[in-house]
């Protein structure tokens, strides 16, 4: 092992080296927490496709092909659906409105002050996402070193932790370009060959396994239509995505490198599937389909083969992992935090020091990251956290963020409502039919709809001038001058008369 250990540590080492470079370059907020706003279309798809496929993508979806074949690359492929979906019909405006944070769309589109319950929402949804990613850590550390589940943690958390802290999106940015080129290489081009010719090729699996192992709907409709619910339009409305197409340079580079990114997850879907297969022919009685992924990386790799692997699997948990806590810190600071201390907007005054507000943000990511590691270490079931972090999500933001994009009529009163409504229903639905069960997100999807619509036309329609300065920030042309950081100046002539 001492082969994989080198590659292992030299690519860990790398991930620091990067945080500490990225601490140089960010020096302002729109340096720290979008990138400067200016990745290219490489970069942009790179790093997109890094931070939608986590561990659960990797382990997980292979887990689900040994599970269930061919048909367990849904959950996966649904996440590429939704990248797609949010990159052709809605990513160019949402680079366009030069924000940090979805509850800052919700501000400007509705003209009222509801962005702080969603952003409580989406604290919630962020934070249980980057809890969910840490504890994967668990796993590949203890291939790795055989180190129990408190210190795998801990030596996963603090490493994402850090180079997140030091230098914000540009090391996050950096970090998961490198992790998007080491998944390619030992997931799709080593990991996939390798399993499939050690369980004798796609003509033996045929012959070993049941004739549903390559039916692509034998996971089940329900199940299908749940996870295209949960996850597609998760897709859409989560601010760690968001967060990655306000980097993007113009509009056409979060359009067009957003499509490459959700076609490559497409196909990472189906190779977990296959190797998972190819698991399952190898190793047919595991004690959990999870260990799949684990089994056949230990057991049927060479050596260096094996260590690159493992840094594949490390590499998508930790960009996950990355991606959410900057989200959580962002939202954390600029909309609850910021908007507690009185802060309009939650982009902070506009004579702010780009360097008070680098420190600021860092600060809430050093804070966040420790919380994040420590209910890591107190939570066991992954799987239910999960679900109810994208049951909270999708039930209480879907409705608004979409309505808010696509339906003029929508108000403040309506959004905050649906928010409110959906987001309490699915509680309430998880608590009666349980956690893992797909009606919540049905019925609170659905009453989150009902509510918003009623509301929105039993109340006056949003003002004028807000929908006039909406329309004018989605086309990119703000009604009043914007500062670097995106927040609109004073409302007053400027000196050009503009």
């Amino acid at each position: 092992m001492a082969v994989d250990y080198a590659v292992i540590v030299v690519y860990l080492a790398g991930m620091l080296a990067m945080g500490w470079w990225g601490m140089r370059r960010a020096k302002s907020k729109s340096e720290f927490l979008v990138a400067g706003r200016r990745l290219g279309p490489g970069m942009y798809s790179g790093t997109m496709a890094a931070i939608v496929l986590g561990g659960a993508s990797t382990i997980g979806g292979v887990g689900l092909g040994y599970q269930y074949g061919l048909s367990g690359a849904w959950m996966v492929f649904t996440i590429g659906l939704g990248l797609l979906a949010l990159s052709v019909f809605f990513s160019a405006r949402i680079a366009r409105l030069k924000v940090y944070t979805v509850s800052e769309m919700l501000d400007l589109r509705y003209g009222g002050r509801a962005g702080i319950i969603s952003g409580v929402v989406m604290w919630a949804y962020t934070l249980m996402l980057a809890v969910t990613s840490t504890i994967a850590y668990a796993t590949i550390f203890d291939v790795l070193f055989d180190v129990n589940r408190t210190v795998a943690i801990v030596l996963g958390g603090a490493i994402v932790v850090a180079y997140s802290t030091l230098g914000g999106m540009w090391s996050i940015t950096l970090t998961d370009m490198v992790q998007f080129v080491v998944k390619t290489i030992g997931v799709l081009l080593l990991l996939l060959p390798i399993a499939v010719v050690k369980a004798g090729g796609f003509s033996e699996m045929k012959a070993q396994l049941p004739t549903e192992y390559f039916d692509p709907l034998g996971i089940g409709g329900e199940t299908i239509f749940t996870y295209v619910l949960i996850y597609t339009f998760g897709m859409l409305i989560g601010q760690d995505i968001w967060q990655r197409v306000f980097t993007a340079r113009s509009d056409t580079t979060a359009r067009w490198g957003g499509t490459v990114a959700g076609t490559y997850c497409l196909v990472y879907a189906i190779a977990g599937a296959v190797i998972g297969t190819a698991a399952k022919v190898m190793y047919p009685n595991l004690a959990s389909a999870d260990a799949a992924f684990a089994t056949i990386v230990k057991d049927e790799l060479p050596v260096g083969v094996r260590g690159l692997v493992l840094a594949a699997a490390l590499a998508a948990v930790m960009s996950t992992s990355s991606g959410a806590l900057i989200a959580c810190a962002t939202v954390a600071n600029n909309d609850i935090w910021s908007r507690l201390r009185g802060v309009v907007g939650g982009g902070g005054a506009a004579g702010d020091e780009p360097h008070d507000e680098v420190k600021g943000n860092r600060a809430f990511i050093l804070i966040m990251g420790v919380a994040v590691i420590l209910i890591a270490i107190a939570l066991n079931d992954v799987v239910e956290a999960l679900t109810v972090a994208y049951n909270l999500l999708v039930g209480g933001l879907l409705v608004p963020i979409i309505g808010g994009l696509l339906w003029r009529r929508g108000t403040a009163a309506g959004a905050l409502s649906a928010v409110c409504v959906g987001g309490v229903a699915v509680v309430g639905l998880m608590w009666h039919y349980g956690i893992l069960a797909n009606q919540p997100i049905y019925y609170g999807l659905l009453a989150s709809l009902a509510v918003y619509v009623v509301v929105s036309l039993a109340t006056p329609p949003t003002d004028a001038a807000v929908l006039a300065a909406w329309r004018e920030r989605l086309a990119g042309n703000p009604a009043r001058p914007a500062f670097e950081d995106g927040t609109l100046a004073p409302d007053h002539p400027s000196p050009s008369g503009v």
